[in-house]
């Protein structure tokens, strides 16, 4: 059976939690909350996905942008269903929704440690920029 890819609501944050605490190299923060995906939808309306099959989501994405460059978020697929072509549905979704608002780029962020997460966006064709460096600081 096939998935059905629709668009992420509220409603679906239990379940997405569990699958990304289920997929070994995707990290959770405060922001991973429930408040926290509830502000990142709002901020973001449409953008974001799930991949449900009976009843239960095998896969998500987060996606948002800043005005100029769009990002994906928490790219998760239940090892269940993996290499059946979810995760770059997924992935696709989040595109075509960034391009048909003018977003013409897209970043992820990605583990160094993930191997897995890093051979899966490098063969979907994406580039790796070794000449930036990536900077965090909470804001409190």
């Amino acid at each position: 059976m096939k998935a059905k890819i629709r668009r992420f609501t509220q409603r679906d944050h239990r379940q997405a939690t569990e699958l990304w605490r289920s997929c070994e190299g995707l990290g959770l923060t405060d922001s991973d909350s429930h408040e926290g995906i509830r502000a990142f939808l709002r901020r973001n309306p449409g953008l974001s996905f799930v991949a449900e099959r009976d009843g239960q989501i095998v896969g998500t994405a987060l996606c948002g942008h800043d005005g100029r460059r769009g990002f994906i978020y928490h790219l998760a697929v239940a090892r269940t269903v993996r290499r059946e072509g979810i995760g770059r549905t997924l992935v696709a979704r989040c595109l075509a929704r960034l391009q048909s608002i003018g977003i013409s780029k897209c970043h992820i962020v990605v583990y160094a440690r993930n191997r897995m997460g890093r051979q899966f966006w490098k063969a979907a064709g994406w580039v790796e920029r070794t000449e930036l460096t990536l900077l965090s600081k909470p804001s409190a």
